[in-house]
């Protein structure tokens, strides 16, 4: 009886990072354009021949330099242009856990870079951005009996400043150390007893800013970020 010879089924494996470099092609191309959605996943799989967990890791990597923008049930866009650059948190924090980084360290390491991103700010806010400062001040007053929402102005007022330096690898730094901080801070802000005054110092920076007094958007803002290092100490 004559056998019949099986074909194979197995798909060629394709990495991850030729996702990532299509897809970098189609946003410098201009297949995708800033703040464009990305077709469905399976769509998108299929157009590249690739699996969709292959599709998502490369995705994941874009997304965590800041050129992609997941949005919980929306889908995935392309950052814009005036959106933060971010690195990949994940890295810190497992240097953070072989190294035994300490808090102290890792609120020094972000005094050090949002000083700098301040009296850059300082330098260069444009109109918009100083309005939109504005905006996030008014947004902390307004929220100083609700600790998690004043927490989202808090940190769309920091991204704010850094778009404003206009140094991309400052902020991108910053974006990933604050990253870090956020997801300890978040579980403590509810017991916060200084928003107020957090507040006020965060509306002192915005008037150097606004003044164009780079030296003393340095120095608020680096007594802003003792003042809450002490703080977060008495929450933990």
């Amino acid at each position: 009886m004559k056998q019949v010879e099986s074909k194979s089924t197995t798909k060629k494996f394709i990495p991850s990072e030729t996702v990532v470099m299509r897809l970098r092609e189609m946003i410098r191309d201009g297949e995708l354009g800033s703040g464009d959605r990305l077709p469905p996943e399976r769509d998108l799989a299929r157009q590249m021949g690739v699996s969709r967990p292959t599709l998502r890791a490369g995705i994941r990597s874009l997304a965590a330099v800041g050129l992609l923008e997941s949005r919980r049930g929306a889908g995935t866009f392309v950052a814009r242009p005036d959106e933060s650059p971010t690195l990949d948190a994940s890295q810190l924090k497992m240097l953070a856990s072989l190294h035994n980084f300490s808090a102290d360290e890792m609120f020094e390491a972000r005094i050090a870079l949002e000083m700098a991103i301040a009296g850059c700010a300082a330098e260069r806010a444009s109109g918009e951005q100083i309005a939109l400062l504005a905006e996030e001040i008014a947004g902390m007053f307004a929220s100083l009996d609700r600790p998690a929402r004043f927490l989202e102005h808090d940190l769309k007022f920091h991204r704010t400043i850094a778009l404003a330096s206009g140094n991309q690898i400052l902020t991108a730094l910053m974006n990933m150390v604050a990253q870090v901080w956020l997801e300890t801070r978040s579980k403590t802000v509810g017991r916060a007893r200084d928003l107020k005054e957090s507040a006020l110092m965060h509306q002192k920076i915005y008037r150097a800013i606004r003044q164009k007094d780079a030296a003393a958007a340095r120095e608020a803002m680096r007594e802003h970020l003792l003042a809450t290092q002490a703080a977060q100490s008495q929450e933990i």
